[in-house]
């Protein structure tokens, strides 16, 4: 069924992004941080790329969120991950704040779009999902942030999705094998490679439906569930 009961009982039509993820509005993250381990490393730098569907059912990239953050007191910063992603934390031209404003701000820009869309709550979308779902989740949880429109367990990992329908792992080799320009001199920047990860993910989500693999045609009689 593409359509839920309001409080009077009468039903309302899905949009076709509810119906296209199951309730679920899906929402590009990517974090560098200090390290590897979400609860005593730094989360430094955070973006949050929301997504658009046009009329005819195609995925697009739409708004940019990203911010510099400030490392939360007693956070381990290894120098290793430093060098890797090339950020100074303590660089005034950051203009980093702190993680609670960050994330409430951000989070109020989902929560509006998932209203907009008439999804249930957002679900995250990463390259390697994990990782930034967990420092996530560690931010919201050492900041008691209550309002988190993120789903708490589910997430959509690009690097399996791209495995499937690439043949690659990498993020950067997945871009280049599906037509898209990546520059890997401004990999490793929040906002960059959350954008590539948004251009990736609608590129396979559309690819799939020119394949006709979507609209799903589901036998009569069987009906999908719109419980998490």
């Amino acid at each position: 069924m593409n359509s839920d009961a309001t409080g009077n009982g009468e039903k309302t039509e899905k949009t076709p992004m509810a119906q296209r993820f199951r309730g679920f509005l899906p929402v590009v993250v990517d974090v560098e941080t200090g390290g590897f381990n979400p609860d005593t490393d730094a989360l430094l730098e955070i973006a949050m790329v929301t997504l658009r569907m046009d009329e005819d059912g195609y995925l697009h990239p739409d708004q940019t969120l990203a911010a510099n953050i400030h490392p939360f007191d007693g956070a381990n910063l290894q120098q290793e991950a430093l060098d890797f992603t090339g950020i100074d934390p303590y660089d005034p031209e950051r203009d980093a704040e702190f993680e609670i404003d960050v994330l409430s701000n951000m989070f109020q820009v989902i929560r509006r779009e998932i209203k907009n869309y008439g999804c249930n709550r957002a679900v995250l979308v990463g390259h390697n999902a994990h990782f930034d779902h967990s420092f996530l989740r560690a931010a919201v949880a050492r900041n008691d942030i209550k309002r988190d429109p993120f789903h708490p367990f589910s997430s959509f990992d690009t690097a399996s999705i791209a495995a499937i329908a690439l043949g690659q792992t990498v993020l950067a080799k997945s871009c280049i094998t599906a037509g898209i320009d990546f520059d890997n001199s401004a990999a490793h920047s929040a906002a960059y490679d959350t954008w590539k990860t948004a251009e990736l993910f609608c590129f396979i989500v559309n690819r799939y439906k020119d394949l006709g693999g979507w609209p799903l045609a589901i036998e009569p009689g069987i009906e999908t569930g719109d419980d998490d």
